[in-house]
Parts: C-alpha cells; structure tokens; sequence
C-alpha cells in the first residue's frame, strides 16, 4: 500500500516541477496556493500570474489572485482577475458577486448591478450578492428596488442577518421607520452587530 506524500513532499514535488518544467501551469497555481497560504502574496502572485501565462484556461489562479487583491485592497485588480475566471468559466456565479462588490465599494453602482444580477441569475439563493444588490440599489437612488432585493434576500435566507440589516437601512431611506424597527430588531435577534449610529438614528421613531 502507497504511503500517503506529506504536505512537505507535495510542496517539494510541485518545486521540482517548476524547475524541470517551467511550463507547468498547475504546478505554478499549486506553489501559488502555498505561498498565499503562509501570507506572502508576492510570491503567490507571481506564482499565479505564471500560471496563468501558461495556462489560458488556469481558471483556478484566477480566483485565487482575486483573492489575494481583495486582502491587498487593489479592487480594480480584484475586478480584473475574476473578469478572467468567468471569461474561462462562465457560469462562475462567485466570479460575477466579486466582480459586483468590487464594484460597489468603488460607488460603480451601474457596473454592480450588472454584475450581481449575472450572479444571482446563475445561482438565485446567493445571498451575499442579494445583500450587495440592496446596497447597489441604494447607491444608484433606487429605494423600492432595494426593498424589494431586500425582501425577496430575507424570504430565502431567514437566518441571513446581514439582509436584515440591509434591509431595514433602505426602510430607512424610504423613511418607513416601522420597517427600518422591524428589521433592525430582526438583525439584532441573529447576532448581526448593527453599527451604533443606526441604532441611535432609529431610537427616536421607537417612541414616536
């Protein structure tokens, strides 16, 4: 019976790899995932670019340099590395919810909602990009589409507290404080870490 490669040994392989054959894409993406995984995002960045280079469909490094940007903050290139995992796999629904909340954190409503439908279209029971889509209809001014995002979010995803919250913010916005009450209080009731300032805005419309 074969005695199972320790991590050690993997590692060491996928090195050997690389040396004796630069071309190998998968070895590139494995010495990637290592690097990422101690923190050094240089070297899994460069290791995954190689990857990607060599390999027009490492869809694998894609993801995992977008997750490496998202860690680093660099959004445009958290955009740009998904844009390529769903151009090699297009029913990447994670790919399209990336795309989107990078998007929404550069005030890209537009190109957000875009994206975050695409994602929802592929797979209707994502709840993050439901909850992002809350807040991309909020950013673009349009308070009853939020709502509704909000509601359709918290009929699927009852445990889903981050919904609640966004929800009641577009009651809020709305000026329907019952609602905004109804579901903050909901948010609560799940653990959610409702920001304080929220919290005091809706105080005086509890005893009104």
């Amino acid at each position: 019976m074969k005695t199972p490669q320790s991590f050690e040994q993997f590692m060491a392989e996928q090195v050997r790899t690389v040396a004796e054959n630069p071309g190998c894409a998968n070895a590139h993406n494995n010495l990637g995932v290592f690097y990422m995984q101690q923190g050094n995002f240089e070297k899994a960045i460069e290791c995954f670019e190689e990857a990607i280079e060599n390999s027009g469909r490492m869809f694998e490094a894609c993801v995992n340099l977008g997750y490496i940007y998202y860690k680093m903050g660099d959004l445009e290139r958290v955009i740009l590395a998904n844009k390529k995992a769903v151009a090699i796999e297009p029913r990447y629904a994670r790919g399209y919810a990336n795309i989107g909340f990078a998007y929404l954190q550069l005030a890209s409503p537009d190109e957000a909602i875009e994206a975050l439908e695409k994602a929802i279209e592929l797979n209707p029971e994502m709840a993050q990009a439901w909850s992002n889509l809350i807040n991309a209809y909020l950013q673009r001014d349009e308070v009853d589409k939020a709502i509704e995002a909000g509601e359709k979010l918290v009929q699927f995803a009852p445990g889903f507290s981050l919904g609640y919250n966004n929800l009641a913010y577009a009651y809020y916005v709305k000026e329907d404080y019952r609602n905004a009450i109804k579901y903050i209080d909901k948010a609560l009731e799940l653990g959610f870490r409702v920001h304080p300032q929220f919290l005091e805005n809706l105080e005086p419309h509890r005893k009104g």
